[in-house]
């Protein structure tokens, strides 16, 4: 009975560990922060869009109008049992350039800079998705003519 009693509590020891280690808080890094001393590369009002690329990589993000910046995000996402994940650190690193395309200044900015940014992708929605395809079908059949099938 000892020898039982003895693998009895081994066992309910291990499922214990085993339990208590898939409540540990899980972090994962996404995207991409270039290094502090490659960013000491980039010197403003002397490089351009073109040598940060080459220095550091392509940006995550880029700004759409003229003389905005690259933007190199790094996000820090902590995933916990049931919860939902958190964001508990983002970097972002705001490249400004000039109408010329010349470096003119290298910002970081990070969760205590104020509240967490969201980073969305915009996706443009088409109303193709709400019609069947049947419905594109039997809608097309109306616009048919004898004329139009014998080329007159």
């Amino acid at each position: 009975m000892n020898g039982f009693a003895g693998k009895l509590k081994a066992a309910i020891a291990m499922l214990m560990i085993v339990g208590l280690s898939a409540c540990a808080a899980q972090y994962r890094t996404h995207g991409y922060l270039p290094s502090e001393a490659d960013l000491q590369q980039i010197v403003p009002g002397v490089d351009t869009k073109a040598s940060v690329e080459d220095l550091i990589g392509v940006p995550n993000a880029a700004g759409v109008l003229n003389g905005s910046g690259y933007y190199y995000i790094e996000t820090e996402v902590r995933h916990f049992a049931y919860q939902k994940p958190k964001v508990v650190e983002r970097t972002i690193v705001d490249i400004t350039f000039d109408e010329a395309d010349v470096v003119s200044n290298i910002t970081t900015y990070g969760l205590e800079d104020g509240r967490v940014v969201a980073i969305n992708r915009r996706v443009t929605q088409t109303t193709d998705g709400d019609i069947s395809f049947i419905r594109k079908l039997f809608g097309n059949i109306g616009g048919i003519s004898a004329s139009n099938l014998l080329g007159g």
